[in-house]
């Protein structure tokens, strides 16, 4: 019978509680079942095998990969010859001051990091971190509180690059946040070892950056508005064309139904607040798709003179 949640059942894993969350919520690796408030219930089964899955991650496994195993196969994986320590250490960006003294303190399990960069003051992180090439931006605020939410949203986009985000005292609410935002959120674990692990699932989590639009870099929190309505889409399908294809009748219809799904994601009933940030990353997902055939749809109408919405 399920018996542990989701706190107890990472820790009896060896894994931070926030990855075990990304695991599930990416790629759906238990069938647990739920207690009376919706909280997930893992057996002892179920924990066995994210110790497997752990210890097969950390020999460097993907974890894309192991979730698709049945129990036998990962017991068989773990049975073999290591496969390789990780091919080479996560680039990160540190911003904190007790953070970096533990670090530099670390054991081996450190040298699956390589810190680039590093501030003690989130004041100072956009210029300090600026130009390092991290690939994840590593933040401990002991004290995380909600005015620091819009800072280290835009200290992300800056940088574009996966983002943990360390506390010991936060509220729910702050957390939330920051996870619509794209950000890894946990506790300070005590061990470093856990800190690694958190960074090197924050590049499994997090979309890499979005390709450049017609005017702005895109960032994982906020898809630009549409360009092309449903009328104007229409128009566009309809207009005679050189082109001996229905590609404008075909991308307008695509685009109609993206913009329709990136709206009932963001209207669809949200059970618990993993719930929410799935459907507000869907909708985001729309959203970038959107914007893409959106700018297809532009270069195709200027090349054949199709009519564009007004001030285009």
């Amino acid at each position: 019978m399920p018996k542990y949640r989701s706190g107890v059942a990472a820790k009896l894993a060896g894994l931070p509680v926030e990855t075990l969350r990304v695991w599930e919520r990416r790629y759906a690796i238990s069938d647990t079942g739920r207690s009376a408030h919706g909280q997930r219930l893992y057996s002892d089964a179920q924990v066995r095998r994210l110790q497997l899955m752990k210890q097969l991650v950390d020999q460097g496994h993907p974890i894309g990969t192991l979730s698709q195993l049945p129990p036998g196969e990962l017991n068989v994986l773990a049975r073999a010859p290591a496969l390789r320590t990780p091919s080479r250490p996560v680039r990160v960006a540190l911003m904190g001051t007790a953070l970096a003294p533990r670090l530099a303190g670390g054991g081996r399990e450190l040298l699956a990091l390589d810190i680039v960069a590093h501030c003690q003051q989130l004041d100072d992180a956009r210029t300090a971190l600026a130009g390092a090439g991290a690939e994840v931006l590593l933040m401990e605020i002991s004290e995380l509180n909600d005015s620091a939410v819009p800072v280290i949203a835009a200290l992300r986009e800056q940088l574009c690059v996966a983002t943990v985000v360390l506390y010991r005292f936060c509220a729910s609410a702050t957390i939330r946040q920051l996870r619509t935002h794209g950000c890894l959120v946990a506790r300070t674990p005590s061990d470093v070892a856990e800190i690694v692990l958190l960074c090197q699932t924050a590049l499994t989590a997090v979309p890499a950056p979005v390709a450049q639009s017609h005017a702005a870099r895109l960032h994982a929190g906020a898809p630009t508005p549409r360009r092309f309505d449903d009328q104007a889409l229409a128009l566009v399908a309809s207009a005679t064309t050189s082109v001996y294809c229905e590609c404008p009748r075909h991308l307008s219809e695509i685009l109609q139904m993206l913009g329709s799904f990136e709206r009932y994601s963001e209207q669809c009933a949200a059970r618990t607040a993993d719930d929410a940030l799935l459907h507000e990353q869907l909708s985001h997902a729309a959203g970038f798709a959107r914007v893409l055939l959106e700018t297809a749809l532009e270069r195709l109408a200027r090349a054949e003179g199709l009519p564009l919405p007004a001030g285009m």
